[in-house]
């Protein structure tokens, strides 16, 4: 179960509606709110296709999201922006620089915020 209160809009840029419309309802209504949580906290993000995965560019900065073979996952370029979300929440699976998220994990949308916020203010 995911905490948050953030409801899912009815429009979705076109990019991310392609993205999103071969998955599970499941995989597709995690990734649509961490998309809105992005965009609610740095509105002026450009949303990109990087690599094939959703990537939002502010500045310097960036975060990228990605459907992956048993998870979801929020990228960065390093531990030091996900740090923040792995010291309250130490089970959650990580690579060097991304959250990885499987279906049944719960995705606190809120402490994801440092990590938005470390991540779009690289320099």
């Amino acid at each position: 179960m995911d905490t948050s209160s953030q409801s899912i809009p009815t429009s979705i840029p076109s990019l991310l509606a392609d993205y999103l419309s071969p998955l599970s309802p499941q995989r597709s209504e995690r990734l649509h709110k961490l998309h809105n949580l992005v965009i609610a906290s740095y509105p002026d993000a450009n949303l990109s296709l990087k690599y094939k995965m959703p990537t939002y560019e502010q500045g310097a900065g960036w975060v990228a999201l990605a459907n992956q073979k048993h998870y979801v996952s929020v990228y960065t370029c390093a531990r030091v922006h996900i740090q923040p979300y792995l010291d309250k929440h130490p089970k959650t699976k990580c690579g060097t620089g991304c959250l990885n998220f499987r279906d049944n994990d719960d995705i606190v949308f809120e402490d994801l915020k440092p990590v938005l916020a470390s991540a779009f203010s690289k320099k």
